[in-house]
């Protein structure tokens, strides 16, 4: 069934009225989009294993009435459209980097603010602690449904020294990930530069860029490890988590069958725990990866990871909490788990 033919019938119908008939026993072809490098359901970036697990087993368990067409790499939109794409329902679901639609919902960028999160126990506790049940209704509000919970810690690759305190960033050209990491960087004195995690290579490679933050599996995925001198790793302690869900349209979604949005759901909160063993999996890889092509890799202590957080609160945060009442709602509810 076609998304338009999908969303016509939602509208006409209403969706109190939906009932199952013939039409719903046809096979619906949803597509998933993100922009990490496609492998198989057994090997390569988590991220695209995760959605090729969760498509293959709500298919199974849907007896094939919900099937998957599944697009790494950016393969079927740009990076940066996948979030609006996925509210207008022109986009059926999308793993990506959440603060990545900062510009869009200002509010979002909770998702990658610094400090705020500094373990994975804490990062993952948030789903069901007033601040996750209040970024699910937001994100509801705006047109997306969180299917898998998803979070990784993040690490600075360098081309020359390594990034562990402030001080060690002045004067480097950095890309941060979100607006709010921006704004520590640029504390501490570094140049910052804004793109995706995908073309983060190339931008090191031709000098427009000296060092970036990003996750330990965009890490290895992305092979940066052919240009990097320096790593910091987020094996034992970091100072930004960053939350990029599995996520689906709303209007999408709500056209379902209820058995389907069931599904849907239980097969993604049971993918979460996949997705945090992988992610430490690979904050533990990364540095063996590194190490191997030679580069030099040091570890953050708490002491340092203290001195970004003392930043961070006096800029970032601040400033996320003068954007709206919601901002300061969300950050005042993720404060409580610190």
């Amino acid at each position: 069934m076609k998304r338009r033919n999908l969303l016509q019938s939602a509208s006409a119908l209403g969706l109190a009225a939906l009932t199952w008939t013939s039409a719903w026993a046809q096979s619906t072809t949803l597509k998933i989009s993100h922009q990490f490098p496609g492998g198989s359901i057994k090997e390569g970036d988590f991220r695209d294993r995760l959605t090729q697990m969760f498509a293959a087993e709500v298919e199974k368990r849907t007896k094939g009435a919900l099937k998957f067409e599944i697009y790494p790499g950016s393969s079927l939109m740009k990076t940066n459209a996948q979030f609006s794409s996925m509210r207008k329902g022109a986009l059926d679901m999308a793993l990506i980097p959440l603060s990545y639609a900062g510009g869009e919902i200002p509010e979002v960028n909770i998702g990658l603010m610094p400090g705020l999160v500094v373990s994975y126990e804490q990062a993952y506790g948030w789903k069901n602690k007033p601040v996750g049940i209040e970024l699910d209704r937001l994100l509801k509000e705006k047109g997306g449904v969180l299917i898998s919970w998803i979070w990784q810690a993040g690490g600075v690759a360098s081309r020359s020294k390594p990034i562990v305190d402030p001080e060690d960033a002045k004067g480097m050209k950095v890309r941060g990930g979100s607006r709010e990491v921006d704004m520590i960087l640029k504390e501490a004195g570094a140049a910052v530069v804004t793109l995706p995690s995908n073309e983060i290579y190339a931008a090191m490679q031709t000098g427009a860029m000296d060092a970036a933050m990003t996750s330990s599996t965009s890490f290895i995925s992305f092979h940066l490890e052919e240009i990097a001198k320096a790593l910091t790793t987020g094996r034992t302690g970091a100072y930004w988590f960053m939350f990029e869900p599995l996520m689906m349209s709303k209007a999408i979604f709500d056209a379902l069958p209820k058995d389907q949005r069931d599904t849907i759901m239980a097969v993604g909160a049971e993918l979460e725990k996949f997705a945090l063993e992988a992610a430490k999996k690979d904050d533990i890889e990364v540095a063996k990866v590194y190490q191997k092509a030679g580069a030099k890799v040091v570890d953050l202590s708490q002491a340092s990871i203290k001195k970004w957080q003392a930043i961070a609160r006096e800029t970032a945060w601040k400033d996320y909490a003068s954007k709206n009442a919601g901002c300061a709602k969300l950050l005042a509810l993720a404060e409580q788990t610190l």
